[in-house]
């Protein structure tokens, strides 16, 4: 399951975060648990929260639905 997240991570939503400045860091993989850091813009945004839950999170869940949530390490 961490290959299928590490490619969706890379292909679908880096892309979309580095265009704004930010990037984002797999750390780890445990069950259905994603571990991951937010860095350069979206590190420090007061929006990253809502970035993680209604963007990250989703579109994981979309493409590998054994994701069961994402958290911020």
């Amino acid at each position: 399951m961490k290959e299928k997240v590490e490619e969706v991570i890379n292909t679908r939503i880096k892309p979309l975060l580095q265009g704004d400045g930010g990037d984002i860091e797999l750390v780890d993989v445990e069950g259905g648990v994603v571990k991951v850091r937010l860095t350069g813009a979206c590190g420090c945004c007061p929006m990253a929260a809502m970035t993680l839950q209604a963007g990250v999170e989703r579109i994981l869940k979309q493409f590998v639905p054994e994701v069961e949530r994402v958290v911020s390490v």
